[in-house]
């Protein structure tokens, strides 16, 4: 029962609510887990890595290659214990990211987005947030960012099946945070440059605790 629980889950087919949104809180630790327990951890590309500045291919295959991606993924993100990382963080050039992080309400929130696509708020939806943001592929650096406390993201799951996901406070940072990923940006590239230029600083000055790949 339980390895047919586990592959059940892997088939990446969430419920979802009233409004179409998948239910992302559900059997979070199991389905990490279990992730986890199949992938491999990989080094994170970091700042500078041509793969980090461009926008990655869009997925197109649904099959067992791109599972166990989404299964690294995971293990990865665990090593370096983020709540989110794209596929290009572990060098990869697809549309693709996972994310295990809490909301402001203390909800955890676990899942897989291929093809992403930020949805553009209304204005009066459009509150904004300046809390501090980090990135794995900046380690070590942090920086207050402006965005709104609330994000809709629409694309595929690991099955190719749409999908609706949405966040607030935090998760919604973190899912607006994993997109622009996918597009070629980082946090950074949305600070002034004398804030870059600090965040680069902290960089510098800091270690990772978690395997990185070097760009020299």
């Amino acid at each position: 029962m339980a390895q047919q629980d586990t592959e059940h889950e892997h088939a990446g087919v969430l419920p979802v609510d009233d409004e179409g949104f998948v239910l992302d809180t559900e059997d979070n630790a199991a389905r990490e887990e279990a992730a986890v327990a199949r992938g491999t951890s990989r080094p994170i590309t970091v700042v500078g890595n041509p793969v980090l500045h461009k926008e990655c291919k869009d997925v197109t295959e649904f099959g067992d290659e791109l599972a166990q991606l989404v299964d690294d993924m995971f293990a990865s993100q665990r090593t370096a214990e983020g709540v989110g990382l794209a596929a290009n963080q572990i060098g990869v050039d697809l549309k693709v990211f996972v994310y295990d992080c809490p909301d402001d309400d203390g909800k955890r929130h676990t899942g897989v987005v291929c093809n992403p696509v930020l949805q553009e708020l209304p204005a009066d939806q459009r509150r904004l947030d300046d809390s501090n943001e980090g990135c794995l592929s900046v380690p070590t650096a942090y920086a207050p960012l402006a965005r709104p406390d609330y994000a809709v993201v629409t694309g595929q799951d690991e099955k190719g099946n749409p999908i609706k996901v949405r966040g607030t406070g935090y998760f919604a940072r973190c899912l607006q945070h994993e997109t622009d990923h996918l597009y070629g940006y980082l946090y950074i590239d949305r600070l002034s440059k004398r804030e870059r230029k600090d965040a680069l600083k902290q960089m510098a000055e800091g270690t990772p605790r978690y395997e990185v790949v070097s760009n020299d």
